[in-house]
């Protein structure tokens, strides 16, 4: 839940202007936000300074093993919930349940689910918008232009692929930190279309 934070709003918004990145636009209330292209361990620091600097407090989904030992504590405590990938059902259940009581439900998804370059994206996005209702917005790290923050927030159409042209579009010339490590965003579904 969205609440103010002056404090590390302060810390973050201190930390982008020393080290000379730049944030742009604003984060949402609710609704889904892409991190994009996700190539680096440093995007997590990223995501953090994005939303502490708009005085925001995202869930984010997290690979479980990063959940071991003393990691795990910061994680949960900066709004990290471990995904078994294995066996996602529970979590995106009782994710779902909770974004239907909250009027500030706001889930941060890595859609690559890898910092390694891989062949296709992961569809739970578009899945979890198209379940809960909520919007989808743009999150980006470009590291090329030192730039970071949240781009365009649309309404997924349903057509797989209409969607995919319209992410693939703004993420052109996003490449992340490490640019060799960027998955084009593209989905298996795109000809498929998503289950029910």
């Amino acid at each position: 839940m969205s609440r103010p934070m002056p404090v590390r709003r302060s810390v973050a918004r201190g930390l982008l202007k020393a080290t000379r990145w730049r944030l742009v636009g604003e984060m949402p209330e609710s609704g889904i936000m892409v991190g994009a292209p996700h190539t680096s361990a440093w995007d997590w620091v990223a995501m953090l300074a994005i939303s502490w600097a708009n005085s925001r407090s995202p869930q984010v989904l997290i690979k479980s093993s990063y959940f071991n030992g003393p990691a795990g504590a910061i994680l949960r405590h900066t709004g990290g919930i471990p995904l078994d990938r294995a066996n996602p059902g529970d979590t995106i259940r009782a994710l779902l349940a909770e974004a239907e009581k909250s009027d500030a439900f706001l889930l941060v998804i890595a859609a690559e689910g890898t910092r390694s370059k891989g062949e296709y994206w992961k569809p739970g996005f578009l899945r979890i918008a198209r379940q809960t209702g909520l919007l989808v917005t743009l999150g980006f790290i470009d590291g090329p232009t030192r730039t970071l923050g949240m781009g365009p927030t649309f309404t997924p159409s349903g057509d797989v692929a209409a969607d995919m042209d319209f992410v693939r579009a703004f993420y052109a010339d996003k490449y992340g930190i490490h640019p060799q490590n960027r998955t084009e965003p593209r989905l298996r579904e795109e000809t498929t279309g998503l289950p029910a």
